[in-house]
């Protein structure tokens, strides 16, 4: 009784999952299908995606901060005349006595040893850097964008498999129960498929989960309706032939010159060589320099002047901020070295992983697939006909599963490492 209790349990628990798919299917359904490769998400990611959108502002403040840095500074007028000297703004004279104060001083910093020069190179700077921080955004956005179209082509063709094993599955289900009930299986036989069909059913149901996650990200990044489900054209294996002709040192040369990482952190480098400059140039006083004019204040009435005003550098000779930035340019100085090895090693890490995931790709495993598949067919056949036992059909049903997604991994794996060694490079070697 205990048993056939379970069996029951396990039997409803199947039902559920099996209604389940096809309510699953049709809310698929009432969406928008989207099918897109790689290459067209990227058309899409580029026109649409806010982030770069955003990032993209970043350049033109550091436009509008290099003209602002060419700017001279504002000339300073200063004035001043008599309110009350006995009357309310008296200008004029009387008996033989002038009245009536006037003073303008109009004044011009000018600076100098070139700070004007230094400071836009400095904004220069600063816009090469806000550049490459740019593309560095835009290079991971679009690692991601390639590492999930990839993914999501695994689990869709996963997802099918299991389809097909549900199917094949369903039809068996339906004959043991005929069979369970003419007395020709067992219960624990009959239990046991079902079992096996819950299993799968559950794989399935988890692969379809997964698939949502990724539409989300997917959707953020193209700024998809919620409405649209986008299949994914992208899980063809690439050929080796295209991966054989790649040569590293020609990939670390790429790399050495086209990682946004890497010409962020020369141009931060620039930047500390172009402030020691600037501060050096620091040391040198700047110049206040202008004219006035006196009506009545001086020793002679409509006094004319010429106004100079200059900083003595007796203590402060900004030594110490000299020094900083020498150690500042060292300092960037080894932080491009670090990171030029670092891109070597990436590189090369890239390189060797692409090479294994094509070398797993063989030809046997296409045939593999092929003789899987037409096997799975005889295997059913086989089993309604009890030409083999129930173990090794169960054995032979995970085997093809595990087979199957093992086959579609590999793929994933090859391209993903395509994209990886496009990620460290900054450039598209491999199509995908």
């Amino acid at each position: 009784m205990p048993n056939t209790k379970r069996g029951y349990l396990i039997f409803s628990v199947v039902l559920i999952f099996i209604f389940s798919s096809p309510q699953l299917a049709a809310a698929q359904r009432s969406v928008d299908t989207l099918t897109l490769t790689v290459s067209r998400a990227e058309e899409i990611f580029l026109q649409k995606n806010l982030s770069l959108l955003a990032e993209h502002y970043n350049i033109d403040i550091h436009k509008a901060l290099i003209r602002q840095a060419k700017v001279w500074d504002n000339p300073v007028l200063n004035t001043d005349q008599n309110i009350f000297d006995g009357k309310w703004f008296r200008h004029t004279s009387e008996n033989g006595q002038a009245y009536g104060q006037v003073y303008i001083q109009v004044m011009q910093l000018i600076r100098t040893a070139g700070k004007i020069r230094k400071q836009t190179k400095l904004a220069e700077d600063n816009l090469s850097g806000a550049e490459a921080q740019f593309a560095d955004l835009m290079r991971n956005l679009r690692f991601t964008l390639s590492t999930d179209m990839n993914e999501l082509a695994r689990l869709q063709n996963t997802a099918a498999v299991y389809q097909n094993e549900l199917a094949t599955m369903e039809s068996l289900v339906r004959g043991m129960d005929e069979m369970f009930r003419q007395g020709d299986v067992s219960q624990k036989e009959n239990i046991r498929i079902k079992a096996l069909m819950f299993s799968l059913q559950n794989d399935y149901n988890d692969n379809i989960r997964r698939q949502f996650d990724i539409q989300k990200e997917l959707g953020i990044l193209l700024q998809l309706q919620d409405s649209v489900w986008i299949r994914s054209d992208s899980g063809d294996i690439l050929p080796a032939e295209q991966i054989k002709n790649v040569a590293l040192t020609e990939l670390k040369d790429t790399a050495s010159t086209s990682r946004p990482d890497l010409n962020m952190m020369r141009a931060q480098n620039q930047f500390q060589v172009h402030n020691l400059a600037l501060q050096n140039a620091m040391k040198y006083p700047d110049l206040n320099t202008g004219i006035e004019y006196d009506k009545l204040n001086s020793y002679v009435p409509d006094y004319w002047g010429l106004y100079i005003s200059l900083p003595l550098p007796v203590f402060n000779r900004n030594k110490g901020n000299i020094n900083a930035a020498e150690f500042a340019v060292k300092q960037s100085q080894m932080q491009v070295e670090q990171l030029s090895s670092q891109v070597d090693k990436e590189v090369g890490a890239a390189w060797q992983k692409l090479g294994n995931a094509t070398a797993m790709l063989s030809k046997s495993n296409t045939l593999l697939q092929n003789d899987y598949d037409t096997l799975l067919k005889n295997m059913v056949s086989s089993y309604r006909q009890r030409q083999v036992s129930l173990i090794e059909f169960v054995d032979f049903f995970d085997s093809y599963r595990e087979t199957r997604t093992r086959q579609w991994q590999l793929v994933t794996d090859q391209r993903n490492a395509a994209a990886e060694l496009n990620y460290v490079t900054n450039r598209s070697i491999i199509k995908l």
